[in-house]
Formats: C-alpha cells, structure tokens, sequence
C-alpha cells in the first residue's frame, strides 16, 4: 500500500490501529483476577506519585507501605486517608532496611511496586520474585552486569512477573510514532536517538529541607534530602550512561529489540565534567562549602552509540549537569523519512513538501495510539504528562489478565545493562565492546509484542 493512501484510508488506519492494539503473537487474555492487592516499597517522592496512581484505580487496593524514612512514609498514610482508602500495613518505621521483607510476607500480596534508589532496585527485586510476589520496578533494573544477569536468572527460576516501569514508551507522540513506524510510513529503520537530557542540578543538591526537596543549597548524602541523598553519589563515583531506558525504550520498541532484532556492541564517550562542581562553587555563590571542592567522575555528556542485529545504529545522550532546557532528544529516521521530537516536527518523502519540515500534529492526530484515544480522560492530572497512569495500567491490567508484561525483564535488563556497559568501555577507553544477548538466542523467534494491547 502506498503511503499517500494509507494517510487518506481510514479504513486502512482502523486495520492497524486492531493489529497493534489487537496484541501480535501475545496469548488470549486469561480470566485472571478482578482486584489486586499490592505493596509499594519506597514512599519517596516518585513512590507517592505512583502511589495517587494506585489510590485512583478501583481494581487495586493497596495494602502495605514501606519506607525507612518515617516522614515519607507517614505522607503516603496520609494520602490513603485522603482517598478514603483502607489503611495499608506500614513497614520500615524502625530504620529496618530489611524491612520490605516483611511486606513480602503479608499474606494475599499479588504484587509489589519499587521506587526506592537505584542500588536497592535489583535486590528488592530478587526478593520479591523469590517470595512469588510480581514485580513493578521502577527504572534502573540494576547497577552492576552481574546484578542484571542475576534479576533475569531469578525470573526465569521463579517465573514471577517482572515489568520495568519505563513510562516514556507510553508518550503520547512517542506511540503515536510506534503506529507510524508499524504502518511503514518512515520505510525502513536506519537510525534513531534518544536520552535523558534534563537539567537535574536542582535536584542532586538541596538545602536538607524535606519540605523543599529540589534546590536550594547544595547538600548531597546524610545532609541532604531526597533524591540528593543518594543520586548524586552516582555523579561523583560513576561515569557512564547512568539513565538509559528514557531513550533506549521507545527506540527499542521502534526497532522490536527482542523480537527478530537484538543489540550487537556497544561503545560510549564522556565529556569532561564541570558543571556541578561549577553549580556549587559559582552559581551557587557556595564556594567555601566542602561540596564545592568535590570532584564528579561523570561527564558532563554522555555518548553511547548501540549497533542492532538489524543493522539500525542507535545513539543515546545523557546530558543532566549543565543547564538546558528538558528534552528526551529522540529522532526515528528511515529510508522514507524522519520524526524529531525537538522541534515536534516530520518529514516523509512523498507527503511532505521537499526538503521542508512538517507539523507534527497532523500525524499525531491521525496515528493517536488506541489506548490514549480509550484512556485519555482518566490519565488527566496523572503525572508526566498522562504516562504515568499508563504505565501503572499496563502493569495492573497484565498482572489482572496473567499475561505477559509489555516490558518484560529481558527487555528491563538490556536496556538497564547499558549502564555498566558504557562505563566499561569509557573505562577501557572508549571501546567498542559486545553486547549481551540476555534473550540467549529467543530473539530470533519471539514475535512482536510490544504493540500494546486495547486494554494495556
């Protein structure tokens, strides 16, 4: 079919729109559970955003909390009282760090969400699928290769479901590009980038206020509060792409990574690295204050470059210590055309005039995925834009019908495993190293899933 045709078919755009809502290759929905009751480890700030996700669905009920820190964790009560909810089982008042465990065990749990730090991510994780608890994990599926390894083998041994709670694959434009890519209107895939490039200064140094949890004063660890308590130790002992499935999700779905493609090598550059260090000591007039003479291993920007199966290249970016403005940087391009997300804009040889840009909104209008058109109304006020109440769905729906997770852990631990990678090969230089195949050879046969289904 012609790609002029296909734009002015609606017939043809209601035929994709049941392919890939219809679920390629995934299994009949079982009957599955009606209600679910789930755990959240970690009631920090982004606990408490998927946390008012969970209070708004009427299948969930939230049962237990755990968080070491009592304030927190007395703000996620506060917010199940304020939703007329059950009061959950708390856990971790104490400064138990092994307290999730005890959550673990409460009976009738049949899931768990973590939001905690990175580092407490894949142990959690093990944990959880060893007690036979399904797992939501936020991102960041491990630090170490070997805690990666360790997350996949548990879940194979355990068969407990697992999700990577990546809610940019559920950006409005970023699925409304899947219909797109899917329908063959940019040809055949070549190149594509993605990122996380995102002013976080504020955010890795505060004033130690828990009422004032980004910017300032320049705080880091004990001192600090929030996410400086324990991200910005990342910047200062590591230095690679730290943050990768922003980008790499969409782009891995775009290129069907795991199903008929896989990534190959991968290598990564970094930059010097000035600007927290500039941050405190000038901009923050803060230059008699210990932080100031602190030293950060992690490049200002991070490149990494992925080679596919395929042979597509993908580039990321990760760009979070110099000022700028917040964008993912994405860029799907092929041998019919190209998507930015920079400048919302598109351009499609046959359709566009030539060598000129187009308006995206035209294409998103028309290639609006089925589950914004179907969600749209209940993801208002929802965080990050409506992607949060997507993703939280996507996990209770699966979890609700036993079928397989959107993101599964094979696509959790590639697209987290680029972390450790990367600063391999920027610790040996900048080379050029294999890339992992964590499917051992499945991706060969395992067919396109990640289409989304009507109701995930």
């Amino acid at each position: 079919m012609k790609r002029r045709s296909f734009l002015s078919s609606g017939a043809a755009l209601g035929t994709l729109a049941s392919l890939t809502a219809g679920g390629l290759s995934r299994p009949a929905l079982a009957a599955g559970r009606d209600r679910l009751r789930l755990g959240l480890i970690g009631t920090g700030m982004r606990g408490q955003v998927l946390l008012r996700e969970l209070l708004r669905r009427e299948d969930v009920e939230v049962v237990a909390l755990c968080d070491i820190e009592p304030i927190m964790l007395g703000r996620a009560l506060a917010m199940t009282e304020k939703a007329d909810k059950p009061r959950p089982q708390s856990y971790g008042q104490s400064g138990d760090k092994l307290a999730y465990r005890k959550l673990l065990e409460q009976k009738g749990l049949d899931g768990v969400i973590i939001a905690t730090p990175w580092e407490l991510h894949a142990p959690m994780a093990i944990d959880a699928m060893n007690a036979k608890v399904a797992v939501g994990c936020e991102v960041v599926a491990g630090i170490t290769l070997q805690d990666h390894w360790d997350v996949l083998r548990t879940q194979q041994r355990s068969g407990t479901p697992y999700m990577l709670l990546e809610n940019v694959c559920y950006r409005r434009d970023v699925m409304a590009v899947l219909q797109m890519v899917r329908a063959g209107l940019f040809g055949e895939l070549v190149h594509l980038q993605g990122g996380y490039q995102h002013d976080l200064r504020a955010v890795k140094f505060n004033s130690g206020d828990p009422s004032k949890p980004y910017g300032g004063g320049v705080e880091i660890g004990d001192k600090a509060w929030s996410e400086a308590r324990w991200r910005t130790e990342h910047s200062v002992q590591r230095n690679g792409e730290l943050y990768p499935s922003h980008g790499i999700g969409p782009c891995a779905m775009f290129t069907n990574i795991h199903r008929g493609n896989r990534f190959t090598h991968i290598n990564a550059f970094a930059s010097k690295a000035r600007g927290l260090q500039d941050y405190v000591g000038r901009k923050m007039s803060a230059k008699d204050h210990p932080n100031a003479k602190l030293k950060y291993k992690l490049g200002d920007v991070v490149t990494t470059t992925l080679a596919c199966e395929n042979g597509e290249t993908i580039l990321l970016q990760h760009d979070t210590s110099l000022p700028r403005p917040y964008s993912l940087g994405f860029r799907v391009q092929g041998t019919d055309g190209l998507w930015m997300d920079l400048n919302h804009s598109v351009h499609i040889e046959g359709l566009s005039k030539p060598h000129e840009w187009e308006d995206f909104k035209r294409y998103q209008d028309k290639f609006d995925h089925p589950l914004w058109k179907k969600y749209a109304s209940a993801a208002e006020g929802a965080g990050h834009g409506g992607m949060d109440y997507f993703v939280i769905h996507a996990f209770v729906e699966a979890l609700k019908a036993e079928a397989p997770m959107p993101i599964d852990v094979y696509d959790a631990v590639a697209w987290s495993a680029i972390t450790p990678l990367s600063e391999q090969s920027i610790a040996e230089g900048f080379k050029t190293l294999p890339f992992p195949d964590f499917t051992e050879g499945l991706w060969k046969s395992r067919k396109p899933i990640f289409a989304f289904g009507d109701k995930y």
